[in-house]
């Protein structure tokens, strides 16, 4: 580099020496380390270079003496060392490019060892010409299936939530100056790739920059306004370089879905989707929404700067990592008027519940932060566990006290629908539940929904007055969108929330609105677009 690098190309650095890393199986506190400094340089607000050579870079929060010592090497000399030995030795760009085929980095690596290849080019050539089964534990069965992904474009054997395809589509684009499209944009729950759409009348820089990003360790497909990359993980990273006259025209292909593009063919030529829209003679369509052929949106539907407080967040008290008053000062920051502190009860066996003792000690607490924070209110409340027997976690004198008790199961997954349904649906209708929370209890690429029976659900919701949650944590979007649109469609109100464990968790509200907003949902039907005084207490 022949001058001081930027903040973002320093986090790109960075970010790849934590999965070089990982793929040499160095300790996970030193992979974890490195991640985070990438995440606290790209969100820097002044030069992180210029902090290095005046020694002040240390006062960043998450900067250690070793860190330092890499990032002052990588100012100084325009590189990291180690980090170029590691991409010597570990052939990222063969290793991403297996891992879009379904093989693991150490199989990829065992076999670029014994077939004495180190580039793709190499493998496939190797491939071509029979000698895959030269190498330790390939036989026929893997060579086929080996082959078989060859043949379709390589994708990540596990597709990537929201947050992780945001994160990564926003990273690569911010480095281009382009926008993110793709199923990012659209906010789906589950992302194969990326992709990123950038404006130039000429292409080549904008290409030459994109392959030479520490995120894009291969490209696969090469065009004159298009290209493929990939990325360690195996993830493929779709490029568009539009000219300015059709920027509109192209984000909105490149953001699909498919379905929905196809219907609107042939598209005119338009500089911002806005103006395409109105050529098309068609309502602006949210691209939350984009997911079916003549999707549009309804009236009201809900934005995040609606939401008037989250409901649903942990503290110290249990598994959190914030204490009453870092969660309320993040939370009013945000601009909501209150927040619900939900902590566990001690039925959710693998974190910290709280006794009733403990309940009880923390509304103290919250009661002094509120005298502090007026008119800002914290509201007592709780997660409250459903017991094997069918019983609430807390005992009902206490509910009693509480201002919003959520309600969730954790354990008896495996129930039959009959008795799942039944002890969720009589817990549902103790007259302190306001809320359900994540009622299917998935862990998306971990576990499936349960059996439980939604409508019947519903039908207990609206029978009791009970809010049926949409939890915004990445790896749960529970309810999803589709179980969103049945919701309303059945009458039942929601709740967003985050489920947040920490005060940047609280910024999990984005994709619990964002699948809200997929599922239909409008400012009416989502009880805390509410102010305080309307939400009420408990249901007695």
């Amino acid at each position: 580099m022949t001058s001081d690098p930027t903040n973002e190309q320093i986090a790109d650095q960075l970010a790849l020496f934590a999965m070089l890393l990982e793929l040499a199986e160095t300790s996970p506190f030193a992979v974890r380390a490195y991640a985070r400094a990438a995440e606290l340089v790209r969100a820097a607000p002044t030069s992180v270079a210029e902090l290095v050579r005046s020694g002040q870079v240390r006062d960043l929060q998450g900067i250690g003496p070793s860190i330092e010592t890499r990032l002052r090497e990588l100012v100084e000399t325009g590189e990291i060392a180690e980090l170029r030995a590691l991409e010597r030795d570990l052939h990222p760009a063969l290793v991403g490019y297996g891992r879009g085929l379904g093989l693991t980095a150490k199989r990829m690596l065992g076999i670029a060892r014994d077939l004495d290849i180190s580039s793709i080019p190499d493998f496939q050539r190797a491939v071509a010409s029979g000698r895959l089964q030269e190498a330790a534990g390939v036989g026929p069965v893997a060579e086929s299936r080996i082959r078989a992904a060859m043949a379709e474009r390589p994708r990540s054997s596990r597709a990537l939530t929201v947050d992780r395809s945001r994160a990564l589509a926003d990273s690569i684009a911010s480095s281009l100056g382009g926008v993110v499209a793709g199923g990012a944009r659209r906010y789906c729950e589950l992302s194969g790739g990326v992709a990123v759409v950038c404006c130039a009348e000429e292409p080549q820089d904008v290409q030459r920059r994109f392959e030479a990003l520490p995120a894009v360790v291969a490209v696969l497909e090469r065009g004159e306004r298009r290209a493929v990359g990939l990325t360690v993980d195996g993830v493929p990273v779709t490029l568009v370089v539009a000219e300015s006259a059709s920027f509109g025209t192209e984000l909105l292909r490149a953001t699909g879905s498919e379905e929905y593009v196809q219907a609107l063919e042939p598209l005119p030529d338009a500089p911002n989707e806005e103006s395409l829209y109105d050529k098309l003679g068609l309502p602006f369509c949210p691209p939350e929404l984009r997911e079916r052929a003549g999707a549009h949106p309804p009236d009201g539907l809900v934005e995040i700067a609606q939401i008037r407080g989250d409901l649903h967040c942990h503290t110290t008290w249990s598994d959190g990592r914030a204490t009453v008053r870092e969660m309320a000062l993040s939370a009013q920051e945000r601009g909501y008027e209150y927040l619900a502190i939900c902590d566990h009860t001690p039925n959710v066996k693998v974190v910290p519940g709280l006794t009733s003792d403990a309940l009880r000690r923390q509304g103290e607490e919250i009661a002094e932060v509120n005298e502090q924070l007026a008119p800002f209110r914290i509201l007592r409340g709780v997660e409250c566990d459903i017991r094997a027997d069918g019983e609430l976690d807390v005992e009902d004198e206490l509910l009693d006290e509480l201002d919003w008790v959520q309600l969730s199961l954790h354990a008896g997954q495996r129930r039959s629908r009959s008795e799942l349904t039944r002890i969720v649906g009589a817990a549902m209708r103790h007259p302190a539940v306001r809320a359900l929370s994540h009622p299917t209890g998935r862990i998306l690429n971990h576990r499936p929904e349960n059996a439980l029976d939604l409508d019947e659900i519903y039908s207990v919701a609206r029978e009791t007055g009970v809010a049926v949650e949409v939890n915004g944590l990445a790896s749960r979007l529970d309810l999803s969108a589709t179980h969103v649109t049945e919701a309303l469609a059945g009458g039942v109100e929601l709740v967003v929330n985050s489920d947040a464990h920490s005060t940047r968790g609280l910024g999990a509200m984005e994709f619990a609105v964002a699948t809200a907003r997929k599922g239909g949902a409008t400012t009416a039907s989502i009880r805390n677009c509410r102010r305080l005084e309307e939400l009420g207490s408990t249901r007695r």
